[in-house]
């Protein structure tokens, strides 16, 4: 079994229980890590609140220059650390490469540059009026962190967290801990100073809970499920910590009757099916013109069918299995809802994947003819499952988008990009997708409703983990 990291040294825990590992494509346990206790965690937030006088007074160049030395060493490790997240999470090699690996090391960098490029206006202060406006670290922060992107999330919080002067105490997902301890050994070798970075691994009820109502936690940052995040801001609320949410999403992918029809629809299918479905953003919704419909749900039909579930550590594979028997058995049951609901199974379904004995896989999956009060159009899946659901009228699809209780993310496809963007400033969600517009590192990234609060990304993200202070002269 692994240890604990704490002040700086690998240690045991309070609790003498272990969380098994397991490889998701073959159901085997690969790893054990401490089922943490409230002790574990008084332990980590006292080494984190020791160390963050000198670590919060060090100039911001000497934090860049550590996790600096540590980018240098993850981006040196990067193939290790993918084929590690094939292994924990069951993402597809190539996938793993490029995605939940090599989107925490572009996000890495892109905290570095920005501190380095806009870090003097930060810390040291503008002038506004008789007043200097500084940014200051607001202490210690509590990272509680998910599985489905379980590096990307953890470098979401920790980096921009480390670099604003925080101390850090991380509770990985313990479905897909693995990464964490990557890290966690880089930060270890590169000399980061004892207490700034600890990790406790655990559960959320235990583990989770004891740092959301610790006392001396200033700061909670987590991401995962609304139920979760609902439970993690009654707890901290005792403490009136702050608290930032990135929570679930249940988002729109809205065809305009313009739009090119093949090139969005596969985009929309391919979307929904990265990451086996396990992605808050996922545009599970799609809505398309009733002109468009019936080829829209052909094109759908044949696009999700190449996205075949194979073992993920061949190069080939696009689609690898869900994380965990619970949710491979979630999925199923919201397919065999859909049906019961009264959508039409295009393709897909609730049987087991041909061909595979073992592991956590389930089907690609379409449903047509869904109308949005059915709970397979209102409930976030996360899996490999869409929804085409037709409209009449852009007024009539754009208050469909908005019908529902969360608001991460959307996507609109238009033939005339200033319609187009019309319609994408009246979406309810943190961020919309223009035309298949491309990632930016530096654009923030969060919810409306109860898609959470905060955000995530670019200066907004850095913004986060600092207090402002005014000091009128």
């Amino acid at each position: 079994m692994r240890s604990l990291y704490i002040d700086g040294s690998w240690q045991d825990s309070a609790s003498s229980e272990a969380l098994d590992v397991v490889n998701p494509a073959t159901e085997q346990v690969i790893d054990a890590v401490p089922a943490g206790a409230a002790e574990d965690v008084d332990r980590a937030v006292a080494a984190a609140a020791a160390a963050f006088p000198t670590w919060s007074e060090l100039p911001p160049a000497e934090r860049v220059a550590f996790l600096a030395k540590a980018l240098e060493m993850f981006n040196s490790r990067i193939d290790d650390i993918a084929a590690t997240l094939t292994r924990d999470m069951g993402a597809p090699k190539a996938f793993a490469r490029k995605v939940q690996a090599g989107l925490p090391a572009l996000m890495f960098k892109t905290y570095i540059d920005l501190v380095q490029e806009h870090g003097e206006r930060y810390f040291t202060g503008e002038e506004v009026g008789n007043s200097l406006v500084v940014h200051e670290p607001i202490g210690v922060v509590g990272a509680i962190t998910p599985w489905n992107y379980p590096l990307h999330q953890i470098v979401l919080k920790v980096v921009p967290a480390l670099l604003a002067g925080n101390t850090i105490v991380l509770k990985p997902s313990e479905i897909a801990p693995l990464g964490a301890y990557s890290l966690t050994e880089i930060f270890d070798e590169v000399g980061l100073p004892a207490g700034v970075f600890n990790l406790v691994s655990g559960t959320g009820p235990v583990v989770g809970e004891a740092i959301a109502a610790h006392q001396k936690v200033d700061m909670i940052s987590f991401t995962g499920s609304t139920r979760a995040g609902t439970r993690v801001s009654q707890v901290a609320a005792e403490t009136v910590k702050r608290v930032a949410l990135e929570l679930g999403g249940k988002s729109p992918n809205l065809i305009l009757p313009d739009a090119d029809l093949t090139q969005a629809v596969k985009r929309g299918v391919a979307d929904v099916m990265r990451n086996t479905g396990q992605s808050c953003n996922a545009l599970t919704r799609m809505l398309v013109h009733r002109d468009s419909y019936d080829d829209a749900v052909e094109i759908a039909s044949t696009a999700a069918a190449k996205y075949a579930p194979g073992d993920p550590k061949e190069e080939s594979t696009r689609m690898g299995p869900l994380v965990s028997a619970a949710q491979q058995e979630k999925v199923r049951s919201y397919v065999r809802l859909g049906v019961e609901e009264g959508a039409r199974l295009v393709t897909g379904g609730a049987e087991p994947v041909e061909g595979r004995e073992g592991g956590y896989y389930v089907r690609p999956t379409v449903f047509a003819d869904v109308r949005n009060d059915m709970r397979i159009a209102q409930e976030e899946i996360f899996g490999p499952v869409l929804a085409l659901i037709p409209y009449d009228s852009v007024e009539e699809a754009v208050t469909i988008a908005n019908d529902t209780v969360y608001g991460l993310n959307a996507a609109v496809w238009s033939g005339e990009a200033a319609e187009g963007l019309k319609v994408a400033r009246r979406l309810r969600a943190g961020q919309v997708e223009l035309n298949g517009g491309a990632l930016n590192p530096r654009a923030p990234f969060g919810g409306y409703k109860r898609s959470g609060n905060g955000r995530e990304w670019g200066l907004p993200g850095l913004e986060e983990f600092c207090e402002i202070k005014a000091i009128q002269r």
